[in-house]
């Protein structure tokens, strides 16, 4: 496969501290490559000395989906995940457009696991980082991506650690003999899966697939003893909502459970130490406790994850009750015109993710960034989420220029984090 690969290593107070990474491959006509256009995103935290795993973010199908992967790599909240566990983030985005079959991407036995290969061992080279063509991988999937992970975890499930669908899985389509019905071997069934269906969803003319697929999935999975939850989103459609406050703790406890010490081999899930729940009920119970079907009931990894479960599916979001971390690195600079620009870093809130950034001029507070935080599908936050749990664009910056400051004034200012949920973080003054 031709491929042109473009490395990119930088920091900006745009963003996180890290490393990116892009690699483009265009369209294919040879057999068994894929035939449309893709670019990866990779994201490496700074000073990681041994990648652990990759989390793929797969957006679904159709242009505006494609477009709304390119910039899944630079979430900040994503980047707090990876960075706990010394894994990269890895964000796709096809050149789809709404005309053609998403299939021609969405089912990887079309070129696309082939393509997803290919990027992990550039990736290894470029970033001098060889271990991440063999690392395991999170992988989650917004309906085509859904879709494209199903298949996935019945081609490498050796790889993966866990997956989370929101809104899509092939396994209705491969039932119906739609596609060609893939052999599901045994490991398939020990990966932890999270089935996560919007509740408008049921029954709707266009989405209602997403849905009974999903219901059907779990059932079918569950009666092989796979260990896999169904969680329904009661506020939304198709669009993905606020489910990543329980998408990234699910998988911070299944990478907890499963990264081995060292090396590549995952280690087996212990399902009798997970929690269960019965589908479409809101409470939940250790499995010793567990008095129903277990065959048939929602499995957690743990406790934590049981009880965020619990809230979600009665609200469609999950609380937050500790403030978040304090900024770091404020750096204040002093312009020829007599105003001060500031550049901070901060890490994301990793319950509930950063609303916006208070500054404070000497005790008193002069600004806001972003001045009205935006929620249009979820919560409103620092960086805005598309429809596809992708930051909109253009991504905000983590800089603030106070036009009205003193000349030759001492000044103290402040960067005062807020998370999703409106609590402050303490912070320092800086001169």
């Amino acid at each position: 496969m031709f491929r042109l690969l473009i490395a990119l290593v930088f920091a900006s107070p745009t963003l996180a501290a890290g490393q990116y990474f892009e690699v483009a491959y265009p369209p294919s006509d040879a057999a068994g490559e894929l035939t449309l256009g893709v670019k990866y995103t990779l994201w490496l935290p700074d000073g990681v000395k041994t990648i652990r795993g990759v989390i793929v973010h797969q957006h679904g199908c159709g242009a505006g989906a494609c477009k709304g992967g390119e910039t899944a790599a630079y979430d900040l909240h994503w980047q707090a995940l990876a960075k706990k566990w010394d894994c990269a983030l890895l964000g796709p985005s096809y050149q789809q457009d709404d005309k053609q079959n998403c299939r021609l991407w969405c089912d990887p036995r079309n070129g696309s696991a082939k393509a997803f290969k290919l990027a992990l061992h550039d990736f290894a080279r470029e970033s001098k980082h060889p271990e991440i063509e063999a690392a395991p991988w999170c992988l989650w999937g917004h309906s085509g991506g859904g879709f494209w992970a199903s298949l996935m975890q019945t081609m490498f499930p050796e790889r993966i650690v866990a997956i989370w669908f929101r809104s899509g899985t092939a396994f209705a389509t491969w039932e119906k003999g739609e596609i060609p019905k893939p052999e599901i071997p045994a490991e398939a069934y020990g990966i932890p899966m999270m089935m996560n269906p919007g509740a408008k969803e049921n029954n709707d003319k266009r989405f209602s697939g997403a849905w009974t697929g999903s219901l059907a999935m779990f059932y079918a999975y569950r009666r092989k003893g796979s260990p896999v939850g169904f969680a329904p989103d009661p506020k939304t459609g198709h669009e993905c909502g606020d489910s990543r406050y329980l998408a990234i703790p699910f998988f911070d406890a299944c990478l907890g459970m499963r990264l081995p010490e060292s090396g590549s081999k995952l280690n087996l899930v212990d399902r009798a130490t997970g929690w269960l729940a019965t589908p479409l009920s809101d409470s939940a119970a250790a499995w010793k406790d567990y008095s129903g079907v277990k065959s048939e009931a929602c499995w957690f990894p743990n406790a934590k994850v049981a009880k965020a479960w619990t809230e979600y599916v009665k609200t469609g979001a999950v609380p937050d009750i500790t403030p978040p971390p304090a900024a770091t690195n404020l750096k204040v600079t002093r312009n020829e015109d007599g105003s001060a620009s500031l550049t901070w870093d901060a890490d994301v809130d990793f319950e509930s993710g950063i609303r916006a950034f208070i500054i404070q001029r000497d005790g008193r507070e002069i600004a806001q960034v972003p001045e009205k935080p935006v929620g249009k599908f979820g919560r409103a936050l620092f960086q805005s989420m598309s429809y596809h749990d992708t930051p909109e664009k253009p991504l905000p910056e983590m800089r603030y220029t106070d036009k009205t400051a003193k000349p030759g004034a001492k000044t103290e200012y402040r960067v005062i984090p807020v998370n999703g949920v409106g609590l402050q973080a303490e912070t320092k003054p800086k001169r």
